[in-house]
């Protein structure tokens, strides 16, 4: 099996909170994990965003959404709305 077949039968999944939905389909995801770190031994928390292809346009700011890796769907969209975790409550 070569390293695109694995690619498509085992896609990266990822969960975090939708910080952006202003976009046409299109939500921004803020995914936070927590690193030691290399010197001091602390758990440093690092966060990056991901933009993400949400076909309904369900989500809304603050929800915890996970993600799934696909195809490049536009310049910066590369991941897909696979469900909806948890509702917020109101901004």
């Amino acid at each position: 099996m070569s390293e695109a077949e694995k690619a498509q039968t085992n896609p990266r999944t990822v969960s975090g909170v939708v910080v952006s939905d202003r976009m046409q389909k299109g939500i921004t995801i803020k995914v936070e994990r927590r690193v030691k770190h290399p010197v001091y031994g602390k758990y440093v928390r690092k966060s990056s965003k991901i933009h993400a292809h949400d076909e309904e346009n369900a989500c809304k700011i603050g929800d915890t959404v996970t993600v799934i890796e696909c195809r490049p769907l536009s310049k910066t969209k590369t991941w897909m709305l696979q469900s909806i975790d948890v509702r917020s409550t109101g901004v």
